[in-house]
C-alpha cells in the first residue's frame, strides 16, 4: 500500500488564516445546514405516483467531512478519514466508495495534491438551498411528464475529487461535491450546475435494471444513455447538464459524428466517455448521444411514450434506428409548442440557459 502523502507544516501567520477562515467556514456551513433541514430525510424514496416529488437532500456526510477537516486545520491523514468519515458514512457514501474506489487513502492523496478543492466546494453548499427550490420544480415537471419516476434521496458526499455524480435505479444519486464545484467547464454558474446535473442524474435513476447494469456497454448504448439523461435534463430543469458542447462543437458537427457512427459497437468507451477531467471537458459521447435522442424525440409521434423510452433505454438501437439521425444534422428551430407532452407551461423549461 502506498504511503500516506506527507503533509507539509503551515508557516505560522498562514496557519491563523487558515484558522480564522476554517472558523467562519464553520459558522457557514452551521447556516447552511439551516436552511437544508426542511429538505433532509431518511425515510423510503418517494416516487411520482406517491404525489411527493421533493427530494430528500442528505448532507450528513459533507457534515461530518467538514468536522473533521476544520478540526485538524484542513490537514487529514488516510487513516483518519477511513476510520472517522468513510466508514461511518451513510449507505449512499458507501456505495459512491464502493463504485467510485474513494478511499481514506485516495481522498487524503486529493487533498494533499489539490487542497484548493476542498476549501472551493464550501462556495457550492451555499448555493444548494436555491439550487433544491429549482430542482423540485425540475422533478415536478419530470414527474407529469413521466409519473411512474423513481425520485429517490441525493446524498451529497465528499470524495477523491472525481467523479461529480452518479445516479442508479436501485442505489438512489450520488453528488461529489468538491468535483462538481470544481467542474467550472460544465457550467460557470455553480447553482445551474448543480440543478442540472442533478436533473441528469434524476434521468439515470429511471433506467431500466438491464441497462443500469450493463457490464459492457457499447459506444452506442452508452451514448444514449448519457445523451438520454442530458436531454431529459434540457426538458425539465431548462437545459443540459454539459453547457459546454456548444461552443467546443461548433463547426464541427459532422466531423465529431462521423468518427462517432464508426465507433459505435466498439466497447472502448475511452474516446468517447469518461474522459473529462475537473480541468478539462471531453466526454463527447454526452452530447453526440443527446442529438440522437433530440432526433428521436422529435420525430416521434407519442411523445410521452418517446419519453418513457429514453428513459428507460431498453433497446438503444431501435431508438438509434428510428431517430432519423445523421452526421451533422441540423436542429435549426426550436421545438414547437406541441412537442412536450406535458400541459401548457409545463415540460421544456425556460430557464436561463448558457
Amino acid at each position: 500500500m502506498p504511503a500516506t502523502p506527507t503533509l507539509t507544516a503551515v508557516p505560522a501567520p498562514l496557519a491563523r488564516t487558515r484558522r480564522r477562515t476554517l472558523v467562519c467556514a464553520s459558522f457557514a456551513l452551521i447556516a447552511i445546514n439551516a436552511l437544508l433541514a426542511p429538505m433532509r430525510a431518511h425515510a423510503q424514496p418517494p416516487s411520482a405516483a406517491d404525489g411527493a416529488t421533493a427530494p430528500a437532500v442528505v448532507i450528513d456526510d459533507v457534515e461530518r467531512f467538514y468536522r473533521l477537516y476544520d478540526a485538524a486545520g484542513g490537514t487529514l491523514d488516510a487513516e483518519r478519514l477511513q476510520r472517522d468519515y468513510l466508514d461511518p458514512g451513510s449507505e449512499g457514501l458507501h456505495h459512491f466508495a464502493r463504485l467510485r474506489r474513494v478511499t481514506g487513502e485516495a481522498i487524503a492523496a486529493t487533498l494533499s495534491k489539490r487542497p484548493e478543492l476542498y476549501e472551493q466546494a464550501r462556495t457550492c453548499m451555499r448555493v444548494l438551498p436555491q439550487a433544491k427550490q429549482r430542482l423540485d420544480r425540475a422533478l415536478d415537471t419530470l414527474a407529469t411528464l413521466y409519473p411512474e419516476a423513481n425520485l429517490p434521496p441525493v446524498t451529497i458526499v465528499v470524495g477523491r475529487g472525481k467523479p461529480v455524480g452518479i445516479g442508479y435505479p436501485d442505489t438512489g444519486l450520488q453528488i461529489g461535491l468538491e468535483a462538481l464545484c470544481a467542474v467550472e467547464w460544465m457550467n460557470p454558474d455553480p447553482e445551474d450546475r448543480f440543478v442540472h446535473v442533478i436533473a441528469h442524474e434524476y434521468a439515470h435513476v429511471q433506467l431500466s435494471p438491464s441497462m443500469a447494469n450493463l457490464e459492457r456497454p457499447t459506444v452506442l448504448e452508452r451514448s444514449l444513455m448519457e445523451g438520454g439523461a442530458e436531454f431529459v435534463a434540457e426538458l425539465t430543469s431548462g437545459h443540459t447538464a454539459y453547457a459546454h458542447f456548444d461552443a467546443l462543437t461548433r463547426g464541427r458537427e459532422h466531423e465529431i459524428e462521423t468518427a462517432f457512427l464508426a465507433d459505435i459497437d466498439s466497447t472502448d468507451l475511452s474516446a468517447w466517455l469518461d474522459n473529462s477531467s475537473t480541468d478539462s471537458p471531453g466526454d463527447l459521447g454526452y452530447w453526440v448521444g443527446y442529438r440522437i435522442v433530440k432526433a428521436y424525440y422529435r420525430q416521434a409521434d407519442d411523445k410521452r411514450r418517446a419519453l418513457r423510452e429514453i428513459l428507460r433505454m431498453e433497446d438503444p438501437k431501435a431508438i438509434f434506428a428510428a431517430s432519423g439521425w445523421r452526421p451533422g444534422i441540423g436542429f435549426d428551430t426550436p421545438p414547437a409548442a406541441d412537442e412536450s407532452p406535458a400541459p401548457a407551461g409545463i415540460g421544456g423549461g425556460t430557464e436561463a440557459t448558457q
